[in-house]
């Protein structure tokens, strides 16, 4: 796969920052991904091309080197070891012009190295580029798993624009017309930042349900975990994707900030309750960056997203296990 960045021994010893009495999760990953042991495997994506065909701000494709930085670097321990987990690569798009064309050769691409990773049964883990990337992965893991699968999004946008070319705002719409997603549930809807046509679509479509933020914290018609809850008994008894747009997270950087959202810790939340209580098809975190088009950069990104993968693993590895000596 000629997209396709692979990892040795040597280049994760270059991140890693080792330290006497401690043991740190790269010093355990295991680089066959293939391997029995493995559980999870991490894919990254460089790609920002699908955020500029929907006018979004580039940037997307810095967010998987800042993730890897900060994962690599957190403690090994009884909760999280590193050995059942495995690095398949990042796949890197920079050859690409910016139309809908690029975008679904970007679609072949994660297609391919969804489907590979799902048939050999591992829990799939994407990191980087856009919302764009939604579609071939649901398609890849409903190709791999022979049926349609569902999904859960925490999302300031619904993504479910028309079909106008490929790009980051019609992922779901694409995934759903070809029938690879059959339930789709979304969290945190901005009331500003959806149409009418959306908003009348989707409530009269009952395969899709959602929550507007606005009905979560302003007007308190439901909490927050009510809201995920929803969305978990919605698209339950069938594997779904968990999906987690970070232009929906307060201030962190992405293609579309927002200074009023979902909180950090609210993610780890429900990162952490629908890997819990939902029949995992995958985990999808985009939209971040640790710089963007505009020069606006944060180093905070990576970490926060390695946050989340752990809280990931850690959900659904051990349910209730007690980790003390």
């Amino acid at each position: 796969m000629p997209n396709l960045k692979t990892y040795q021994q040597n280049d994760l010893n270059s991140i890693i920052k080792t330290r006497m009495g401690e043991t740190k999760l790269g010093e355990k990953i295991n680089l066959n991904w293939q391997a029995d042991e493995v559980k999870f495997v991490l894919l990254g994506i460089a790609e920002d091309i699908g955020v500029q065909v929907n006018r979004g701000i580039g940037g997307t494709h810095t967010a998987w080197e800042s993730f890897l930085n900060a994962f690599l670097n957190i403690q090994s321990t009884k909760m999280l070891s590193g050995t059942e987990i495995g690095i398949y690569g990042c796949l890197s798009f920079d050859d690409l012009k910016v139309n809908s064309k690029s975008v679904e050769i970007i679609d072949n691409e994660v297609v391919k190295a969804i489907s590979e990773i799902v048939n050999l049964g591992k829990t799939l883990i994407i990191i980087g580029g856009g919302h764009n990337n939604a579609y071939p992965i649901i398609k890849g893991v409903s190709m791999a798993k022979k049926r349609a699968i569902n999904a859960i999004n925490l999302d300031a946008h619904s993504d479910f624009r028309i079909q106008e070319g490929r790009h980051s705002g019609n992922g779901f719409r694409y995934a759903f017309v070809e029938e690879f997603l059959q339930k789709y549930a979304i969290i945190g809807l901005h009331e500003n930042y959806n149409s009418q046509a959306i908003i009348n679509e989707i409530s009269q479509n009952p395969a899709i349900q959602f929550s507007f933020w606005e009905d979560i914290f302003l007007r308190e018609k439901m909490t927050f975990k009510e809201a995920i809850l929803q969305a978990v008994d919605f698209t339950k008894n069938t594997p779904t994707g968990i999906e987690l747009d970070l232009d929906c997270v307060e201030n962190v950087l992405s293609s579309a900030m927002t200074p009023c959202g979902i909180s950090p810790t609210q993610t780890r939340q429900y990162i952490y309750q629908t890997a819990t209580l939902t029949d995992i098809a995958y985990l999808h975190i985009c939209e971040g960056a640790t710089q963007l088009a505009t020069g606006q950069a944060s180093t905070l990104t990576g970490k926060l997203i390695s946050y989340l993968v752990s809280d990931f693993m850690k959900a659904f590895n051990h349910k209730g296990t007690d980790y003390t000596d």
